[in-house]
């Protein structure tokens, strides 16, 4: 349990590390937050680089990003006591290195504890606070989650206070056991429609620190009345609420259930981006406690459209597009918007799909996981993996197979 905040002391205002970079660097910073290790590598002599250049520093052929060795060699250590950037400044000390990366490049890199010269090293691929790509080395198998700098490239839910928006998702309730678990202080889960039973009511009152609270996310009285209670305390969002209906344009409730799905996950989505947003990214630097992510678990139907699904696809591509929005909102206080892309879940609603299905608890998983890491995009479930690579290879193929139902 973290200590109580001192009323008497400012609070901090969200800075970010320089975020100054070349358009090509972003092809890294999409890795970085998928959580793939890749670097710079020439087409032509198979030469890696650091940092991202235009061509090869060789041969001046193109680059490419590849999977590169996670290892290296520290070959200087640094602590910077009192950096020049505003940033680093408010978190000094902060250590940083030169590494020799086993896979040719030196590369200045943040630098864990008791790493010192000649020390060997694994190599992390993250995103800081200004959602740029960075090179972060420790000593393999170290346990960094007590560690300062560290933290401040994750969004680890130890000691945060989280909401869940709807407990009524097949995720809901193996996800509050999972923040628990990972030492969350305290996670408020909502629950549309409270009038109506809840199953698992009885499951989520015995997990310590779980709170359940009325909130529909198609009412903006309900989102507005449960902000003005905790909104100024949330430092973890995670949206969990949807809408699947299956069916085509031409099913006879296709408008009514469009319409509805529309509601909770996009404009549901906005109405928590209006009221939660503007205070989660004011608290992105409140000391180790302050605002750190907010994740929303959408469908990967919301990329790969199959028309079975046609208002409930619609509904998580518009909410995407919100998300992009929001993004960069949350950025100018350094809160990560991760986004989670689900393939069919273990839910009546997807009873006549298809397995392999994704349970609630590898959701659950996958989101805590994202969260450790610091990512921006998890995908979660065979299906969805496998969707997205045949959108990427062939997209026309794809519409055609999913117009015949070949998922």
């Amino acid at each position: 349990m973290r200590a109580r905040k001192n009323p008497l002391l400012r609070t901090r205002r969200p800075l970010l590390p320089p975020g100054a970079r070349s358009r090509a660097a972003h092809l890294l910073a999409a890795a970085a937050g998928q959580g793939r290790f890749e670097l710079p590598c020439c087409t032509a002599c198979g030469r890696f680089a650091w940092p991202m250049p235009e061509l090869c520093p060789a041969c001046l052929s193109e680059v490419a990003l590849q999977p590169a060795p996670a290892a290296g060699r520290v070959i200087s250590a640094t602590t910077a006591e009192v950096p020049a950037d505003a940033y680093f400044r408010e978190r000094a000390p902060w250590r940083v290195g030169l590494v020799q990366m086993d896979c040719g490049p030196q590369a200045v890199v943040h630098l864990g504890p008791d790493c010192a010269p000649g020390d060997k090293v694994a190599l992390n691929l993250m995103l800081d606070r200004a959602g740029q790509a960075v090179l972060f080395a420790a000593k393999k198998g170290q346990d960094m989650t007590a560690d300062p700098q560290w933290h401040e490239m994750t969004a680890n839910p130890r000691d945060r206070r989280v909401l869940i928006t709807d407990a009524r998702h097949v995720a809901a309730l193996p996800l509050a056991r999972a923040l628990v678990k990972a030492g969350a202080q305290t996670v408020v889960v909502g629950v549309p429609e409270d009038w109506k039973p809840l199953p698992a009511r009885a499951e989520f009152a015995t997990i310590p620190g779980v709170t359940l609270l009325p909130l529909d996310l198609v009412s903006d009285r309900s989102v507005e009345d449960l902000a003005r209670d905790i909104g100024g305390k949330v430092e973890i969002l995670i949206n969990t609420a949807d809408w699947p209906r299956p069916g085509g344009l031409g099913a006879p409730t296709a408008a009514a259930d469009a319409r509805q799905a529309m509601e909770v996950v996009a404009f549901g989505l906005m109405r928590l981006a209006r009221v939660f947003g503007p205070a989660m990214a004011g608290r992105g630097a409140d000391g180790d406690g302050g605002a750190v992510a907010w994740v929303n678990v959408g469908s990967v139907f919301g990329r790969a459209h199959p028309p079975v699904l046609a208002g409930y696809a619609a509904a998580h591509a518009a909410a995407l597009a919100f998300g992009q929005a929001l993004r960069a909102d949350l950025a100018q206080g350094g809160v990560r918007l991760l986004t989670v892309l689900s393939g069919p879940t273990e839910d009546d609603w997807f009873q006549t799909f298809v397995q392999p299905k994704v349970g609630g608890k590898a959701l659950a998983d996958a989101i805590v996981m994202g969260l450790m890491k610091g990512l921006e995009e998890v995908v979660v479930g065979d299906l969805a993996r496998d969707l997205l690579d045949r959108l990427a290879e062939n997209p026309k193929a794809l519409e055609r197979e999913l117009a015949q139902g070949r998922f």
